[in-house]
């Protein structure tokens, strides 16, 4: 009995001590597989990515020519692909990325395009070949600038840290209220806005300017964006009475250097050398600035004429309607619609032009007319059952922009006269 006894035990301790092992071997944490990095779908494991860039004189068939593809490979490439990315289009200076499979290297699975900042397109290589179009992960920052004119707006926002974006986001909401031309000393600017970045350090452009405040010749104008107004899908700012900011028209049809002929009924034509009517304003501007319709409408004319070169025709209402002329290429069709500011074309020289220009005409009631002195239609107002809403709004915005402290320009020089005469007194030590 004792032996059995005795047995019993030995067994039961050995029991009891291979439990315990596979207790312990069950509480050990299981080893998590290192996950896998992936970049652009891809896999950085089986794939291979060889960074270039698009150099002058490249092309798509040059660069798939150059990784292993046959003239016919690349003909088929481009029939599957031209209806969501045409190769024509990419440019000089812009980066992309072969991908490559590590274990069947010979040509490139996929090409990354990069668009833009945030845009790319993936060219699918292998048998499905595809395009399709992705973005970047964006994150948006808020932002405060603020300061006073010395000179010039561009060189007085640029001192406060503000892009060249922005600089023409500001100009572009102000056009209608203030002449950039006819700026004072110590006028200032305050401005709350939105940029945008890719991976929260690659500046991606400004999102929006959510709220603006510029003093001129001493009075203040409020500027605050409120979306959409139930009108139309066009971007809105109004000031602190919940007037709109906007014009139904633009000022200008092109961000351009100077005016060089104004609407005259009697002018020396350049090239026909002879004195006639100039129905029209010329702004001179380089070869490809995008020419914007200056008020929504429909296009009813998308030509090109031996005197008028390529142009653009919208009739806005049944008021008004207006034209652009000498482009170096066309982007709108008969019959489609445009908002205020969309492009519509390019700046060039076709038909009877010295120089690169857009020569704009204007139509009132069928009769053509000088846009600087007609008294332009203000744009859509705000709905009266918006507005409490409104107010509610912009309260806290017009808080904040007023409790902003701006430097003028005298205190700002008094400022650096004494930081300087301070270091050299230091230096004199």
């Amino acid at each position: 009995m004792l032996l059995y006894a005795c047995k019993d035990d030995k067994n039961n301790d050995n029991k009891t001590q291979d439990d315990s092992i596979e207790t312990a071997e069950a509480k050990k944490p299981a080893l998590k597989k290192p996950k896998a990095k992936i970049e652009y779908g891809f896999n950085l494991e089986e794939f291979e990515f060889q960074y270039d860039t698009i150099q002058n004189g490249d092309s798509f068939g040059k660069i798939m020519g150059k990784n292993g593809f046959s003239p016919g490979e690349i003909h088929h490439i481009i029939e599957e692909i031209k209806d969501d990315f045409n190769p024509a289009k990419i440019a000089a200076g812009k980066p992309y990325i072969l991908i490559n499979d590590k274990e069947n290297p010979e040509k490139p699975t996929a090409l990354i395009y990069q668009n833009n900042v945030v845009d790319y397109t993936i060219i699918n290589l292998q048998d499905s070949i595809s395009a399709k179009q992705e973005k970047r992960p964006v994150s948006v920052k808020r932002n405060i600038i603020s300061g006073s004119i010395s000179s010039s707006l561009s060189h007085a926002m640029d001192e406060a840290g503000a892009s060249a974006a922005l600089i023409h986001e500001l100009a572009a909401l102000y056009q209608w209220k203030i002449d950039f031309f006819r700026l004072q000393k110590n006028d200032q600017f305050k401005v709350i806005f939105y940029e945008k970045y890719v991976n929260d350090s690659i500046y991606a452009g400004i999102d929006k300017i959510e709220a603006a405040q510029f003093t001129h010749h001493g009075s203040p104008y409020y500027a605050f964006h409120y979306g959409e107004d139930g009108t139309d899908d066009f971007e809105k700012y109004y000031d602190e009475e919940a007037n709109t900011l906007q014009s139904f028209f633009l000022k200008a049809p092109v961000e351009y250097t100077r005016i060089s002929s104004r609407y005259s009924l009697r002018r020396y034509h350049p090239v026909q050398k002879r004195w006639k009517g100039h129905l029209g304003t010329d702004y001179a501007a380089p070869t490809g600035t995008p020419i914007h319709s200056t008020a929504d409408g429909v296009v009813i004319a998308s030509s090109y004429t031996r005197f008028n070169g390529n142009y653009v025709k919208v009739k806005h209402n049944a008021k008004y309607t207006t034209q652009y002329l000498h482009m170096s290429k066309r982007k709108a069709k008969v019959g489609q619609r445009v908002k205020q500011g969309e492009v519509i074309g390019y700046v060039g020289q076709t038909g009877l032009a010295t120089g690169p220009h857009v020569c704009y005409r204007f139509w009132v009631n069928g009769e053509q007319k000088d846009p600087y002195r007609e008294k332009m239609p203000s744009s859509d107002p705000l709905k009266e059952e918006l507005k409490p809403d409104y107010f509610e709004y912009i309260a806290p915005l017009k808080e904040e922009l007023d409790e902003i402290d701006i430097e003028i320009t005298e205190e700002k020089e008094e400022k650096k006269t004494e930081e300087s005469e301070n270091k050299k007194q230091l230096a004199n030590l």
